[in-house]
């Protein structure tokens, strides 16, 4: 059965996470059945760590503030997390259904495919980000 997106529901949890009143910084995304559902958000990057686990394939947009000391600001990212534990045919889904999923979740800075927890640590991501995203004013003081 192919893959579906809940496209109402998952828009209203992306959009929690961009604004900038809201005070989300996480949305995270699942599979329920072959429908791609929203499966929580929050305010604590911890939690959606929490949610990655061994025998799961999830998707997470997730908003981290970068800067220094002349200006902040906030870049959203994307990752796909991929279980040690999910099957060979589920890793070789995801990526046909994340473009399902890049529907809905269409800006963000970095995207990132993520098996190893790690990889998930918000100094890592903060990083990636910083790089990604241009001029480093925090470098000339080093």
């Amino acid at each position: 059965m192919a893959t579906r997106v809940d496209k109402e529901a998952c828009r209203e949890a992306y959009n929690l996470v961009r604004d900038d009143n809201s005070g989300i910084c996480w949305a995270s995304f699942k599979y329920d059945g072959s429908m791609i559902v929203p499966a929580g958000h929050g305010s604590d990057y911890s939690e959606f760590k929490q949610q990655c686990t061994d025998d799961v394939r999830l998707f997470g947009f997730v908003r981290i503030t970068t800067g220094d000391a002349m200006s902040k600001r906030a870049k959203f990212t994307l990752i796909t997390w991929i279980g040690e534990n999910v099957s060979g045919l589920q890793r070789a889904k995801i990526s046909t259904d994340k473009t399902l999923v890049k529907e809905v979740i269409q800006n963000f800075a970095k995207e990132f495919m993520v098996s190893d927890p790690r990889e998930l640590e918000e100094d890592y991501l903060r990083e990636e980000l910083k790089k990604a995203g241009g001029a480093n004013y925090d470098a000339q003081t080093q």
